[in-house]
């Protein structure tokens, strides 16, 4: 019989040496974060999507930059979202992407996105805190300044 190979989980705690954490308190707080994780020359050509992970006091753990799209959209997997928030163990999460359009207005995908990642961090008790949509101007729309969350 053949041996197969399990790959592990791996799991890294935050260092406790690193001293200034960021911490989010509004929607201009998230969108200053998320604006660092893109390629500002890349705004206006293909769209990406981003995830915070934020602590108890709504400090960012870490990011996941994962999602890659086209010029009209990104395939996003609520799966991987959470699979990240759990082994880092996110009590929220903030999501953003970039419209090359320029156009803030969420599509109706980013609203069903947005709906699905709620009910999913409701069941597992990680609470979506805001949904950022960025363009290539600096200008952003918050899902919670709005009170679509």
């Amino acid at each position: 019989m053949k041996n197969t190979i399990i790959n592990e989980v791996a799991l890294y705690y935050p260092n406790p040496e690193i001293k200034e954490k960021v911490t989010i308190r509004n929607s201009a707080d998230a969108h200053k974060a998320v604006r660092s994780l893109f390629n500002e020359h890349q705004l206006s050509v293909r769209e990406e999507f981003v995830v915070l992970y934020l602590n108890r006091s709504n400090q960012v753990l870490g990011s996941y930059c994962g999602f890659k799209g086209g010029i009209t959209g990104v395939v996003v997997d609520p799966r991987l979202i959470f699979s990240v928030a759990l082994k880092c163990l996110a009590v929220s999460i903030v999501l953003a992407h970039n419209h090359p359009s320029g156009n803030l207005t969420p599509s109706v995908e980013d609203k069903t996105l947005t709906q699905k990642v709620k009910e999913g961090g409701d069941f597992l008790d990680i609470h979506l805190l805001d949904h950022i949509i960025i363009n290539s101007k600096g200008e952003y729309f918050s899902f919670a300044d709005q009170g679509i969350l």
